[in-house]
This record gives structure tokens, sequence and C-alpha cells, in this order.
């Protein structure tokens, strides 16, 4: 039973970060902002570490079952 809120939290936290990795790609690609009155490379950088920080809890959720 405990395999499943893994499977769960793990695919959360990958599509969660993976979206994330994207849009903030798909935004400095385009230079559009990523957040609304912040420097656009912090902005940059914060989401990306989010987005990175969130795909490996997710590996490392996904990798516990």
């Amino acid at each position: 039973m405990e395999s499943g809120p893994a499977i769960f939290a793990g695919m959360v936290f990958s599509l969660f970060g993976g979206g994330l990795l994207v849009w903030t790609a798909t935004c400095a690609r385009h230079r559009r902002p990523v957040a609304h009155g912040v420097s656009p490379v912090a902005s940059v950088v914060v989401a990306g570490l989010a987005a990175v920080l969130a795909l490996g809890l997710g590996a490392w959720c996904l990798a516990r079952l």
C-alpha cells in the first residue's frame, strides 16, 4: 500500500517540475518576464532552481519504490 502514495507524489512533483521548466524556458526564450516586478535574471534562476528541485524530488519519490 505504500507504493500508491509514492507514485502519486512522484508524478505530481515530476509534472510540476517539468511544466515549470518548460514554461520558464519558453518565457526566457521569447524575452517575456517570468515574474512581474522582479529582475529577469533572478526570476529565471529562481524558477529554474525550483523546477530542478521539483524534478529531483519527483525522481527521488519514484526511486524509493
